[in-house]
């Protein structure tokens, strides 16, 4: 699956265009970036609600290619300029974090948590 596909999944809209043809295999959904940074391995797309810096910084720690904002969560300038400036694409879908998740397991994206 590519950052495109799920575009296509979400019917979401890109906020900032990273590599939209980059290979996704995992996605993670959650709103706590502690347990991302502590459980989380080999992810390629986060799905939060959490509307803040701290979402794309995670995301560039775990080489995330991709961050969705559930909820139709519009992101603040700041953490629009700091995905530009990393190279991530950001998107917004006005799904719920739960049913964004099973759109793309259902199409094929696995989880990526090890417990």
């Amino acid at each position: 699956m590519t950052v495109n596909d799920v575009v296509s999944i979400l019917d979401a809209e890109i906020i900032t265009a990273g590599d939209l043809n980059a290979e996704v295999k995992t996605a993670c959904g959650s709103d706590m970036m502690s347990d991302v940074l502590a459980f989380v391995k080999d992810q390629s797309v986060l799905l939060t609600g959490l509307n803040n810096p701290q979402a794309v910084r995670t995301a560039e720690m775990m080489d995330m290619r991709c961050v969705v904002f559930v909820r139709g969560k519009q992101p603040a300038p700041d953490v629009v300029e700091l995905a530009r400036q990393k190279d991530i694409t950001i998107l917004k879908t006005q799904h719920r974090m739960f049913t964004a998740c099973g759109l793309l397991y259902t199409n094929g994206l696995s989880g990526g948590c090890k417990s």
